[in-house]
């Protein structure tokens, strides 16, 4: 069993910048491909960011290219999503999990990730 848990969400303005966080803990961190998926209110939880096991290879959604980062610090056992020009659009709950799928660039399916976070709330004033 992998536990994940998210934090660094709050209230921001338009243009802000925010990191968000995520620690794992249960087993192997670095075993793990880990992904950010964000879910608004009464929409599908959407792909954001991927990043493989060594942290080598990452691949986004089109809507964040250029504007989020995803790094991992395999020692902390920690996930990070850098967001900077946040736009209201970005409002969402945002979560990390965990797959044991091989990595590949492209858009990531939530149900290939058995092992979330809580989730924590990033919101965008407009």
């Amino acid at each position: 069993q992998v536990q994940l848990v998210e934090s660094g969400g709050g209230l921001v303005q338009a243009g802000a910048s925010l990191r968000l966080s995520c620690v794992a803990s249960g087993r192997t961190f670095s075993n793990y491909k880990m992904g950010w998926f964000r879910q608004a209110p009464g929409k599908e939880r959407e792909f954001v960011a991927v990043i493989d096991w060594s942290g080598s290879s990452t691949y986004y959604a089109d809507s964040v290219k250029g504007r989020f980062t995803i790094t991992r610090e395999n020692a902390k056992d920690t996930v990070y999503l850098q967001m900077s020009s946040l736009k209201h659009e970005d409002t969402a709950v945002y979560y990390c999990a965990a797959s044991t799928i091989g990595f590949y660039s492209g858009r990531q399916n939530p149900q290939a990730y058995v092992y979330w976070g809580q989730g924590t709330q990033v919101t965008v004033s407009s």
